[in-house]
């Protein structure tokens, strides 16, 4: 099979095609002819020796990619819930190593939801780790509430607008900042408010939040700890409830945590029932051709993208 592999870290043109062994299934497992791969930054941050690099240099060849929407072509002996010929869709093995950017994966049973049938493979695969990220994040840490408040950061991004749309769905007001340029994109994502980040310090404009979801880091993080009133809840998915922004929440009587989402099955089953209903929506900005993988991690690399970016395979 086609694969693209990292030998060594560096540019998105770091990653080659090469020619592998398809992968042999565990008892656990099943084998996806992939359609479709997402791709997210903390690929290509990987890509560039960071993030999870070192974890997956552990076992050899380094295959990025964690996001497949594809065909289930074997099926192991202890698989229960899938069969050949079914079309499913998940985020594989995060964050260990999901080895998505091949023409075949082994993916873990419990790690998949069968595809809707009325979702096509690109938008599929684009509803994986961004949105089990906003849904984890949402519902099982946060566990919102119709009528609360909720500021949701970069919210055209791809973990933004499936955030918004969640936070809509459990009747939740929802305000988002983006540039003036997207707008009416969130707005028609169901977001209740918007804020120009470029026109406005945030925290000067919301101050009763009852749930935060940064994106952006520790300096965001700190600065939107004003935006919650007292009890509410910042949680961040890049790392940025530092030492700082922990003792500050604690003044505040705020939580503020990290979180890092992790493949669910169960998940993925929730968003694929709000997809086929209609409800959640994943928006694909750009898609590219398995064999311009590289001008894919350029685009997700401009930090400029409305929604997702995939990748088609086969």
């Amino acid at each position: 099979m086609k694969a693209f592999v990292v030998n060594e870290p560096g540019a998105p043109e770091s990653l080659q095609l090469t020619e592998l062994d398809t992968p042999i299934i565990k008892d656990d497992e099943v084998l996806v002819k992939v359609r479709a791969i997402s791709i997210n930054p903390v690929d290509t941050k990987t890509r560039e020796g960071k993030s999870l690099y070192n974890t997956l240099k552990e076992t050899e060849p380094v295959i990025l990619g964690w996001d497949i929407s594809g065909e289930v072509v074997e099926a192991g002996e202890k698989v229960t819930y899938f069969k050949p010929g079914d079309e499913v869709f998940g985020m594989v093995n995060f964050p260990g190593h999901g080895r998505a950017y091949a023409e075949y994966v082994a993916a873990p049973e419990a790690h998949l939801a069968h595809k809707p049938a009325n979702i096509p493979h690109h938008e599929a695969a684009a509803a994986t780790l961004a949105a089990l990220t906003a849904w984890q994040v949402l519902v099982n840490e946060a566990d919102i509430q119709p009528g609360q408040r909720v500021l949701v950061h970069a919210a055209a991004g791809g973990v933004g607008h499936f955030a918004v749309q969640i936070a809509k769905y459990f009747k939740a007001f929802v305000i988002g900042t983006a540039s003036k340029e997207n707008h009416d994109f969130i707005m028609n994502m169901g977001a209740d408010e918007q804020i120009d980040y470029n026109e406005y310090k945030v925290e000067d404009v919301v101050m009763d939040a009852d749930i935060v979801l940064d994106s952006l880091g520790e300096e965001n993080s700190l600065r939107s700890l004003k935006c919650l009133k007292e009890g509410g809840k910042l949680i961040s998915i890049l790392g940025g409830a530092k030492e700082a922004v922990q003792e500050e929440a604690k003044k505040r009587n705020i939580e503020a945590k990290n979180y890092l989402v992790h493949s669910s099955g169960e998940d993925m089953a929730k968003i694929a029932d709000l997809m086929s209903q209609g409800k959640l929506t994943a928006h694909v900005s750009h898609v590219y051709d398995f064999e311009d993988i590289a001008k894919a991690h350029e685009q997700v690399e401009t930090r400029k993208t409305r929604g997702k970016v995939i990748v088609h395979v086969s």
